[in-house]
Order: structure tokens, then C-alpha cells, then sequence
């Protein structure tokens, strides 16, 4: 799996962000039965950028946690035929590795989260890669049983890699 994280912003919040975003990400695409090798991209990142990014998106004019910007657009969750289908799209043509997309982190939420759910830096961090990395896999939350399913997806994941509350 290749992760090309780009720190545009780092409060120091004493967390190794690569060690664990590439676990996480990792773990979920296990989990999914992913039979690719994977790319994703991760921006760590200030509330101010995206705010700025989820009004521009989104028309959402606050900050949010964590965006996600998948590069298949599945009719199914974790249905890797699209891929297939979209083969030039969604490969790179350099590593032949599935890019599953752009995961962009707020660290100011992060570390705001984990004081307000009363759980460390860490374990606030891997759930939003675990959310986002869902994102990616088509998964949602529109509604309460897509809400459910991804919870227990985020939970399953986390517990198996030992992050939790």
C-alpha cells in the first residue's frame, strides 16, 4: 500500500500520523477484501483549510473532521468490478496500484474530538482514517443502517488493530 501524506500543517500532537493512518488503512482494506495493492492520498491539515475546502465542495461553510474525495464511484460497497471496468482511471499506470482516493484531516479537529469523547489523539486520528477509508470504499451514512454498517466496519477495524476508546 502507497500513502502520500502531505503535512500542510502540524500542531505537534505527539502521534506517529503515517505509522497509523497506514495501519488503519491498511486493516480496512483487509477487511474489505480489497485484491488490490492500493493508493491513497492524506492532507493533514488546519480547520481554516477546510473549512475553506468544504465550502468550495460542499457549500458547507464551517469546518468538518475529515473529507473524503473517492476516486470510483461504486454501486455497491467494496465492489471492485468498477474499478476493473474503469481500469485507465482508477490504476497508476507507474505502480499498477488501485488509487482509491483523497482523504483530507482537519488536526485541530482531531485533537478538539478527542478531548470532547474523552479518548487519546491516536485513537481519534485512526477512526477518521478508518471513517474516511470507507469513504472511499463507497460506504456511507445517509442513512441509519449505512450509519450502523459503517460504525461496526469503523469499530471492527480499530478493535482488531487495538485502538480504542
Amino acid at each position: 500500500m502507497t500513502l502520500n501524506i502531505e503535512k500542510e500543517y502540524d500542531p505537534e500532537l505527539g502521534i506517529d500520523y503515517e505509522k497509523i493512518a497506514l495501519q488503519v488503512a491498511e486493516q480496512i482494506l483487509t477487511e474489505e477484501k480489497c485484491p488490490y495493492e492500493a493508493e491513497v492520498s492524506l492532507l493533514l491539515t488546519s480547520n481554516d483549510e477546510i473549512h475553506r475546502l468544504n465550502l468550495e465542495y460542499r457549500g458547507i461553510d464551517r469546518p468538518t473532521d475529515v473529507l473524503s474525495f473517492p476516486q470510483i464511484e461504486y454501486e455497491t460497497p467494496s465492489d471492485f468490478s468498477r474499478a476493473e471496468e474503469h481500469e485507465a482511471e482508477c490504476f497508476n499506470p507507474d505502480t499498477g496500484e488501485l488509487f482509491l482516493g483523497d482523504i483530507i484531516i482537519s488536526l485541530d479537529k482531531v485533537k478538539e474530538q478527542a478531548e470532547n469523547y474523552g479518548h487519546g489523539t491516536r485513537r481519534e486520528f485512526a477512526f477518521l482514517v478508518a471513517h474516511s477509508m470507507l469513504h472511499l470504499l463507497g460506504y456511507d451514512h445517509m442513512t441509519e443502517e449505512e450509519a450502523a454498517d459503517m460504525e461496526a466496519r469503523q469499530d471492527l477495524a480499530l478493535r482488531h488493530l487495538g485502538i480504542e476508546r
